[in-house]
């Protein structure tokens, strides 16, 4: 099968597609023919030795896929060839097949197709489980979301509207801004035009922000952590700037506000029943068209360089996608 190989960490230009052996699923995997993978900043991170993880080389990225099963282990009962499922998996998801865990496997309805399936899983979920989970938002609480036409921000602001949360999106562009309004942003502030801090101030009376959803860092995430409202949750998701910031932690103290960290990864693992429960109730938001998928280019697998060049510019609006 053809699969794109990662040999040592460097630029996403050095990424290949290879064949290489068919996986086979051990009693608990199944094995997916994938229809759809989703391309996500972090696997742009990764390959480039700038995520988490370090995985052994050579290894193949891509951590969200929709297809048809191909194969299952003797143990797995729920599951079955044929079944038209989503999954999760840390990596091997930029490939024809894939095998994943069963407990990270979901089948899906066909009110949802493949393509659409494999873009809402990692930045919405991502984005429900902050907001649910870690940050407790509550109906009639401001939340911020940074690069909130990106997709995970995209994915925030939707979800935070379908929360019953008034939604600040914050964005480099008009253009930005606008999709994030359409998309369901109350109100928008352009960083590059305008003073951040002074409209943050101005949008919510000087009061700050209840939630926040910051995956830019840098200089976004100061001028955030000294705009955060007395017992407001600020959400360390991600660094799109490529700077990871040092905190001054006594602004936590005097603010009375907390700072949570937001890992989904380890969250699917660590928690597969929440994650399912999760993705159910984002499924059930899909079909009420509380929230939706917004694509912005999908690409072959041989032009994979090219999607993750594009999450490094910051170019993307929406979600990108991988046809293998």
């Amino acid at each position: 099968m053809q699969a794109v190989q990662c040999h040592e960490f460097g630029p996403v230009s050095d990424l290949t597609v290879e064949a290489i052996a068919l996986p086979e699923p051990d009693s608990h995997e199944v094995r997916i023919q994938a229809n759809a993978c989703g391309v996500n900043f972090p696997d742009a991170l990764l390959v480039q030795g700038q995520y988490q993880l370090t995985p052994d080389f050579p290894f193949t990225p891509g951590c969200e896929v929709a297809g048809i099963i191909s194969a299952v282990g003797d143990k797995v009962q729920h599951l079955s060839v044929g079944q038209k499922v989503a999954a999760v998996c840390q990596l091997g998801g930029f490939a024809e097949q894939v095998v994943v865990p069963a407990q990270q496997v979901m089948p899906l309805p066909d009110f949802i197709d493949m393509i659409e399936a494999a873009a809402l899983i990692t930045a919405h979920a991502t984005a429900h489980h902050a907001l649910k989970q870690r940050a407790g938002l509550q109906p009639g609480e401001t939340l911020v979301v940074t690069g909130a036409a990106g997709g995970t921000g995209l994915a925030a602001v939707q979800i935070g509207k379908a929360m019953g949360a008034r939604v600040i999106a914050v964005c480099s562009s008009e253009a930005k801004l606008a999709l994030a309004k359409e998309n369901g942003a109350d109100a928008g502030i352009n960083y590059s035009q305008n003073d951040l801090k002074e409209e943050l101030k101005r949008l919510t009376d000087g009061k700050g922000a209840d939630v926040v959803y910051e995956c830019v860092g840098g200089d976004t995430f100061d001028t955030l952590s000294r705009s955060m409202a007395w017992e407001g949750r600020l959400l360390v998701v991600g660094f799109a700037s490529g700077k990871i910031p040092k905190m001054p932690v006594n602004l936590a103290l005097v603010k009375g506000y907390s700072l949570v960290g937001v890992f989904w990864g380890v969250f699917t693992q660590k928690s597969p029943k929440v994650f399912m429960q999760n993705m159910q109730e984002l499924l059930t938001w899909y079909q009420q068209n509380k929230v939706k998928v917004v694509i912005d280019s999908t690409y072959t697998l041989g032009n994979v360089s090219q999607a993750l060049q594009k999450l490094n510019d910051r170019a993307v609006m929406g979600k990108l996608v991988l046809l293998p």
